[in-house]
């Protein structure tokens, strides 16, 4: 990691500004009260693209550079930024932030040293907006002649690229320097469609930490178009949804979110300290059925959510959180492990550094089980599947939750019938996992949705799971079952 700090440091070390310049600040900082200290720089260079039925209608190109001051001392923090780096700014943003704690605390903090080197999941840099931005259009516009291809009832088309390279640097008052720069490029493709009246769209995303080459070579035009007109087209054939209590099935990938939504939020460690979360003082205890097992993971090789450091310096980790229904342990930032008595994780993450770090998930996903998804729609009698979802509005502390399914089926006698709409699903996270009684081999992380909001902060997440069996649910349609 040396090399990269090399590489970084440059990008933010001005004439007049040194490394031990701003070791010596932290320093003082601490000798005046704060216990914990860090200065974060950050850039982050970006490029958007935007195509409306074949036209460009949005070009763009974002460059976003300052530096961040977090200090803390037992429950109190302070924090500044500045979007100019230099050493003036350094010194004002120190001033402001020392100004929110209390007395010189007397504790003293070592060095910390991690027994493992990071693990490295991505590449260093994207360099997409290296390329040419006519390449980048005529990739979005083959993509639309693909969707258009596939059906005379195309409305509308709209496609949109996002190309990220975020360079960052940390420096803290354990004695630590750490530096990394990471790629995220984002596809979404929304395709409209109209029948008789009916409108019904289809929308997927595609997204992870690659490099820009590696991105496209990995693009199936036809393939995107297959899967987005067959999206649009599930609402032109469903039924009425079923209401009632009954059995749900959720399919692998991005039905994750259910479980990082109304279980997730409530194992990060700022809500178990405070005692709000459902899962608040009951570490070792059961909390799931026995074939549920959840883990957050950092380290997955491309994924959104993954990270070689979090933005407190603390390497990127794989965290048993659930383990055969036994919940072992919680997500931390640096503060909240410090005030609880336990070590940080790697989930201390900044929207940018104009945000303090927040304890959040990376990638939070449920263990693959021992059915097959066969298996498991064979042992429902009558319920729904749900494949895809849309939206939902969910409590994070109590986990209680409703999703809406842009897409989902009835089953009946162990069959995949007919699609229906619309669908919602009812409940609350614990109670929920308590349910879970099969829990599938097809384990798939979602192909670059997730994007997980947290006080006014949002930041990049994956989610997953295999297919899994509930054994009832409150479903939400506008026919009653005459099963339930």
């Amino acid at each position: 990691m040396s090399e990269l700090i090399q590489t970084v440091s440059p990008i933010f070390f001005q004439p007049h500004l040194d490394m031990g310049q701003l070791f010596n600040q932290l320093e003082h900082i601490s000798m005046r009260g704060a216990e914990y200290v860090d200065l974060f720089f950050q850039k982050n260079e970006s490029e958007v693209w935007r195509l409306e039925d074949g036209q460009v209608t949005e070009g763009g190109h974002d460059l976003n550079a300052g530096v961040a001051i977090h200090a803390t001392q037992r429950a109190s923090t302070g924090f500044a930024y500045s979007e100019t780096i230099d050493w003036p700014s350094i010194q004002n943003i120190s001033r402001f932030a020392l100004g929110a704690l209390n007395q010189p605390s007397k504790i003293k903090r070592s060095s910390q040293q991690y027994s493992k080197p990071p693990k490295r999941c991505y590449p260093t840099v994207t360099q997409g907006h290296l390329y040419p931005a006519y390449e980048k259009i005529e990739l979005l516009r083959s993509i639309d002649q693909h969707v258009r291809s596939l059906s005379d009832s195309v409305d509308q088309v709209l496609i949109k690229l996002s190309v990220e390279d975020e360079s960052m640097l940390l420096l803290n008052n354990l004695n630590q320097c750490c530096a990394d720069q990471r790629p995220m490029i984002r596809m979404d493709v929304t395709a409209i469609l109209s029948d008789r009246g009916q409108r019904e769209q289809g929308h997927i995303a595609l997204s992870g930490r690659y490099t820009w080459l590696t991105f496209i070579e990995q693009l199936d035009p036809k393939k995107i178009a297959l899967e987005v007109i067959r999206l649009a087209k599930h609402g032109f054939k469903a039924r009425p949804a079923p209401a009632g209590v009954m059995p749900v099935v959720l399919g692998p990938g991005w039905p994750g979110i259910l479980l990082h939504e109304a279980v997730g939020h409530g194992l990060e460690g700022d809500f178990n300290r405070q005692g709000s979360s459902a899962f608040s003082n009951k570490l070792g205890q059961h909390v799931a059925s026995k074939v549920c097992t959840v883990i957050d993971d950092g380290t997955l090789p491309h994924a959104r959510g993954s990270l070689v450091f979090d933005d407190e310096g603390v390497p990127g980790q794989r965290n048993i959180l659930i383990e055969n229904g036994v919940l072992k342990g919680y997500l931390f930032d640096r503060l909240n492990a410090e005030l609880m008595g336990m070590s940080p994780t790697g989930n201390g993450r900044r929207a940018s550094y104009a945000d303090p770090p927040l304890p959040r998930m990376t990638n939070t996903f449920l263990n693959p089980g021992a059915w097959t998804s066969q298996e498991i729609l064979n042992d429902v009698d009558y319920g729904v599947y749900c494949v895809n979802f849309s939206g939902g509005q969910v409590d994070i502390t109590s986990g209680k939750f409703v999703f809406s399914a842009n897409e989902a089926y009835l089953i009946e006698g162990g069959k995949i019938k007919c699609p229906i709409q619309p669908l919602t699903l009812i409940g609350d996270g614990p109670s929920v996992l308590k349910k879970v009684s099969m829990v599938g081999s097809d384990w798939a992380l979602d192909p670059g949705l997730g994007v997980c909001g947290k006080e006014g902060q949002s930041v990049p997440v994956g989610v997953g799971q295999p297919t899994i069996k509930i054994d009832e649910m409150v479903v939400g349609g506008s026919q009653v079952s005459a099963k339930s």
